[in-house]
């Protein structure tokens, strides 16, 4: 599986005087089993691009490959296109509607044409993997909280098995708690099923903790796209595009002048916590001698 981008172009009202350029010459790919995180400030163009991925938004110029095939074409089966490239917006609260949870969560199997026996299968399996068990199945999904509204919306994408899965802010309004709850389940999605992630997200912490790649938008430009270490060490022009590394980058950069020998490419608290141990014992050890 791969999805590539080709000079990608998207312009809003073209042809009207409210048109607007959101994204300009966008390349890059994506293979299959990688965590991809994109990241951008409000306005630099995430949304719009992850819409082009599934087939939901049409460029104005350039191609999409899925699997090498240039969605574009006449006659490309969009359709099929939306049950291999899952999407889960920002609020999915709007993507519910059925009675109960598993009904809303069969919905996109049945869509497919699998029986009711055999959407409720799938179902099922989804919503396991979205961590709700059969106690949920019929609850109404107006009545749940907001992160077990996200996982019934993750659900109802999962049942349709998806060979990528795509979330536009799947954390936003979440409490801490919440957030790594739905980052950790998702994160296991990647691991145990290796499924293609790419994860739209504010929060430099979660896309250092959890990606293995970042591609960074700035006004409908992609800018970087890279390891995290090599993306957040570029903070200086991160801070000027209105964004940010995470904490911790500055953390060991401040460490780093104060002539501590830190690694500055660390990212994440469980790095910099091992390196500043590993420095403790190195200076316990040294003065033990």
């Amino acid at each position: 599986m791969s999805i590539k981008a080709v000079d990608l172009n998207y312009v809003y009202g073209g042809g009207t005087a409210f048109e607007q350029h959101a994204l300009f010459d966008v390349n890059f790919e994506i293979q299959d089993g990688e965590f991809v995180g994109i990241i951008g400030h409000t306005g630099s163009g995430k949304s719009t691009l992850i819409q082009h991925l599934n087939g939901l938004m049409r460029a104005s110029s350039g191609a999409l490959y899925y699997n090498g095939t240039n969605i574009y074409e006449d006659g490309y089966d969009m359709k099929q296109l939306r049950t291999r490239v899952g999407l889960v917006f920002q609020y999915p609260e709007h993507q519910l509607f059925e009675i109960d949870v598993l009904t809303d969560v069969c919905f996109g199997p049945k869509n497919q044409g699998l029986s009711k026996e055999e959407a409720e299968v799938r179902a099922k399996e989804a919503l396991r993997l979205a961590g709700l068990d059969e106690t949920y199945y019929r609850r109404s999904p107006f009545e749940l909280s907001g992160g077990q509204k996200r996982r019934v919306a993750i659900a109802g994408v999962l049942a349709m098995e998806p060979e990528v899965l795509i979330l536009d802010e799947p954390t936003a309004g979440l409490d801490p708690r919440g957030r790594d709850e739905i980052l950790d389940q998702i994160a296991r999605l990647h691991t145990e099923r290796h499924m293609t992630i790419i994860l739209v997200s504010h929060s430099m912490e979660d896309v250092a903790r959890y990606a293995d790649r970042l591609l960074v938008m700035n006004h409908g430009k992609k800018v970087f796209d890279g390891a995290p270490r090599e993306v957040f060490s570029h903070y200086k022009e991160l801070e000027a595009m209105g964004l940010a590394a995470p904490q911790v980058t500055y953390l060991v950069h401040d460490l780093k002048d104060r002539g501590i020998p830190i690694d500055e490419s660390i990212t994440t608290v469980e790095e910099a916590r091992e390196a500043i141990l590993s420095l403790w014992r190195k200076k316990a050890e040294k003065e033990g001698k």
